[in-house]
């Protein structure tokens, strides 16, 4: 099972506590694909709604092709994403849950088909942004003194 990331949603990780992921396929139109395969997709404003039974990408940047024509894509349209019925279902049973959201995490390819991971998240507070930022900042200052202690011995 071969997978290539495309793009990442770092932005949503600092925003919010991801609770679950779900893949989803995503339909696109041929000069998405191959602007995608070039790695010019940006997920950082992106999300995610249910309308009309329908999972739909919304504010997800791919760049225009370089060699597409005049029939070239909008960048920023609004692009269906493809997951079954009952999937579709337990999603909007969840985010009908107070302060919860779907936001696009990962735009990947696997077996040769785009996928869109996509995460049910709750947003953090400030207080909760400072806190990761502070362990991770603790974590680093570990690493790197247990890089200079291993190699004082």
């Amino acid at each position: 099972m071969s997978e290539k990331i495309v793009s990442t949603n770092r932005a949503a990780y600092h925003n919010y506590h991801i609770l679950e992921t779900y893949e989803a396929g995503v339909q696109l139109q041929g000069t998405e694909v191959k602007s995608a395969r070039l790695g010019s997709v940006n997920l950082k404003d992106g999300y995610v709604t249910i309308d009309k039974g329908q999972l739909w990408l919304l504010s997800v940047h791919i760049s225009p092709y370089s060699h597409g024509n005049r029939e070239n894509h909008a960048p920023e349209r609004n692009r269906r994403l493809l997951m079954h019925k009952r999937e579709i279902e337990r999603l909007r049973s969840k985010i009908q849950e107070k302060g919860l959201t779907l936001v696009p995490t990962k735009f990947y390819f696997k077996n040769g088909f785009i996928k869109c991971e996509v995460a049910v998240a709750r947003g953090k507070k400030l207080y909760d942004k400072r806190e990761t930022e502070a362990r991770k900042d603790q974590e680093r200052e570990a690493r790197v003194a247990m890089k200079h202690r291993n190699r004082e011995e």
